[in-house]
């Protein structure tokens, strides 16, 4: 990874690594249009395609590019990569629902075949709000807490091994936080607001002691910004989360007006 960029050719190299990132946006805009194109269905909300092209970008803007490159060397580069790769990106692609415009987009066979795994005692686990939140979390102290953090600018497989967990996780949780697709297994708002709020904790938790006691190899002016990074920037970006949960519950609570009131 590193020679590609010292021999001249990091521009072609990151063009390479921009085409999944391509692909996803493409396919999930032709997803929208096939799926559009069924009389029976409601047209795909355009602000979705805005949620998941942004999500999309701030997962690539995290592993490609100047950012990237910067977050081998700077942990506060590395830091803004964590906010978007494992929190702005993932939250911004929840709110995309491509779980539920695929299921609109699939034959009626492929579409009960996936239905089918959605309903599996593995999704079921790892979707669970404590689940979610162990890998997310937990693998944020596992990562900062051991050499992790120096192994995975040592290995290049490491080092992306790491980053498809920041994400898939950091997906997991959100999704695990807010519903926005078709669940199968349903927790109670208030089991989920204990858990969210328990896992903010753990979050703010470990930020502090960054801020004290940086990853080997960190300087502490270097420690003290990322820390504060992630402190503030995943608060607000929680903030967001609390917001969206906040008003599920409320719109939950609300009587339903089809209904008609009994004499």
């Amino acid at each position: 990874m590193h020679e590609a960029h010292a021999d001249g050719s990091g521009l072609l190299f990151d063009l390479t690594l921009s085409f999944p990132f391509l692909l996803a946006i493409g396919l999930y805009i032709g997803a929208g249009f096939v799926s559009n194109r069924s009389p029976h269905l409601q047209k795909w909300p355009t602000w979705r395609y805005v949620c998941w092209s942004i999500g999309v970008l701030c997962a690539g803007l995290a592993v490609i590019g100047p950012l990237a490159d910067q977050a081998r060397i700077d942990f506060r580069a590395h830091m803004m990569g964590h906010l978007l790769l494992g929190m702005l990106a993932p939250l911004l692609l929840v709110l995309a629902a491509p779980v539920t415009l695929v299921l609109r987009t699939l034959p009626v066979s492929a579409a009960k075949k996936l239905t089918f795994l959605l309903k599996s005692t593995y999704v079921r686990v790892i979707s669970h709000p404590i689940s979610a939140s162990i890998l997310n979390i937990g693998g944020l102290w596992v990562l900062y807490t051991t050499d992790l953090y120096h192994m995975m600018h040592q290995s290049l497989w490491i080092h992306v091994l790491v980053h498809v967990h920041v994400f898939l996780a950091g997906y997991l949780f959100t999704m695990a936080m807010i519903y926005t697709e078709p669940v199968a297994h349903r927790y109670s708002y208030l089991y989920r607001a204990i858990v969210f709020i328990i896992a903010l904790a753990g979050h703010g938790i470990l930020s502090k002691y960054l801020y004290a006691s940086p990853p080997e190899g960190v300087s502490q002016r270097q420690a003290e910004a990322g820390s504060m990074l992630m402190y503030y920037g995943g608060d607000a970006i929680d903030a967001v989360l609390i917001f969206i949960l906040c008003l599920q519950w409320y719109k939950a609570t609300q009587p339903d007006k089809s209904i008609p009131a009994s004499q």
